[in-house]
């Protein structure tokens, strides 16, 4: 099989990965009117009882969700206010789209924050507020803790991005800085009953990750924040406001986050509607149509990405050479999401990076082409979902004067992909389940 035709059912593959984590399929999956009645999971509720529905939300996914939500409730939806990320934006009849700064939170999201926890006030035990949230909701909803600016939050993120923090600690801080995360929103809404569905992009789905668990109790404390923090040195690093909010809170100084068993949990669900199982499925099914025998390592994959591509390719070497732990042709199949520690001042995302790792390992095995791209369509700071190679990719690169081992130092997976044409650029995908791997031996 040529590495052309390799190339061509990567990209479909994946397609079809990203087709079945539509969030508006996801959202008409699980949320449904019938004979008068509003049913989601557990939830029944006669439209009759409901006195007041309103939709908040943030996320990659969100407007996608808003507008399925749009579609099953239409003019029962009395107002609502969602944030997204700048160029994720749909037309919505009913609900307010704020669009903001991702990965590090701006002014816009925080005037969408204020403006949803003005639409919880006043709500009585029979109104009713569905929550949309999708992965990148954590850094769309900031709300900074009194005492805390916008500033300091955006600071923060930057220092944890950097180090090489995964996103369960990164959200674990967010959560402590926040006054919307790690609970505090269904906190917010009480009485008012709480529908939460969400679009999961965390490994395992923990309801508190997810967007940072705006709607779910914390097991998160603010020690445990500062173990962070000091595991990977940021301490002296942090703005004074937020270490001392830490410090004071590990001192029992402030309040905790709401944990299980706090009232404002008594009348909220939340429903995960969709995750990178869904995708991986997907995937599976389109590269068996394809004729591939798949091999599913893991919907976890994680640790730093050009690590991860090690054994990705060694995994894919083994089976080149000897045919096994699957016969080729072979489609291997991991989902996830990986980091990177910044060490040079280069454009890419973690999936370009797992790519360029990866191409270096691959240089004269002709048989294997490896995709790695993000479901949302936008990897890192780039307009790119992510990247593909094969064992051909350095040979390209060396005609064009491009040393792998160099961009790879200064992390600027980016403008070596662009240059060899290698980018997987989707756009705005709508949807958020984490990130696929995709890896084809003949």
């Amino acid at each position: 099989m040529e590495a052309n035709t390799r190339g061509e059912h990567a990209r479909a593959i994946f397609n079809a990965g990203l087709a079945a984590a539509e969030p508006g399929l996801c959202v008409h999956r699980a949320l449904s009117i019938a004979d008068g009645v509003l049913q989601c999971g557990t939830r029944h509720l006669p439209l009759d009882s409901i006195s007041r529905l309103r939709v908040i939300g943030a996320g990659k996914a969100t407007p996608a969700m808003a507008l399925a939500a749009e579609e099953i409730l239409g003019d029962r939806i009395e107002i609502g206010a969602i944030n997204t990320k700048y160029g994720h934006a749909l037309t919505l009849q009913h609900i307010e789209t704020f669009e903001c700064g991702h990965p590090v939170p701006d002014a816009a999201g925080v005037a969408g924050a204020q403006r949803q926890l003005e639409l919880l006030e006043g709500l009585d035990s029979d109104a009713l507020v569905l929550c949309l949230f999708s992965g990148g909701g954590s850094a769309l909803l900031p709300a900074p803790a009194d005492g805390l600016s916008l500033a300091e939050k955006q600071e923060t993120t930057r220092l944890l991005l950097a180090c090489g923090a995964t996103i369960d600690e990164i959200n674990a801080l967010r959560k402590h800085l926040s006054s919307v995360k790690g609970g505090l929103l269904a906190r917010a809404a009480t009485p008012a009953r709480v529908l939460a569905l969400m679009l999961s992009d965390v490994i395992g789905d923990p309801l508190d990750t997810i967007a940072s668990g705006p709607t779910s109790p914390d097991p998160t404390t603010f020690s445990y924040c500062l173990e962070l923090v000091d595991r990977y040195d940021l301490r002296r690093q942090l703005p004074t406001t937020v270490r001392q909010r830490l410090e004071n809170g590990s001192n029992g100084l402030l309040a905790e986050t709401p944990k299980t068993g706090d009232p404002c949990f008594a009348a909220t669900e939340n429903i995960v509607i969709g995750n990178s199982s869904l995708a991986i499925d997907a995937a599976t099914q389109k590269a068996r149509a394809l004729g591939y025998e798949v091999l599913v390592l893991t919907s976890r994959l994680q640790g730093e990405a050009r690590e991860a591509a090690v054994t990705l390719t060694a995994i894919a070497q083994e089976i080149a050479s000897a045919n096994r732990p699957v016969t080729r042709p072979a489609c291997v199949i991991t989902g996830g999401e990986t980091t990177v520690t910044l060490r040079g001042d280069g454009k890419g995302g973690r999936n370009q990076e797992l790519a360029l790792s990866a191409a270096l390992h691959l240089d004269g095995w002709p048989a294997i082409t490896l995709l790695s791209g993000g479901t949302d369509g936008t990897d890192g700071p780039t307009d790119a979902a992510g990247a593909i190679v094969d064992g051909h990719t350095l040979t390209s690169a060396r005609k064009q004067g491009l040393e792998a081992r160099d961009f790879l130092a200064r992390n600027d997976s980016y403008n070596f992909f662009h240059a060899l044409n290698d980018l997987v650029i989707t756009g705005p995908t709508g949807t958020n389940v984490m990130d696929l791997q995709i890896l084809l031996i003949s």
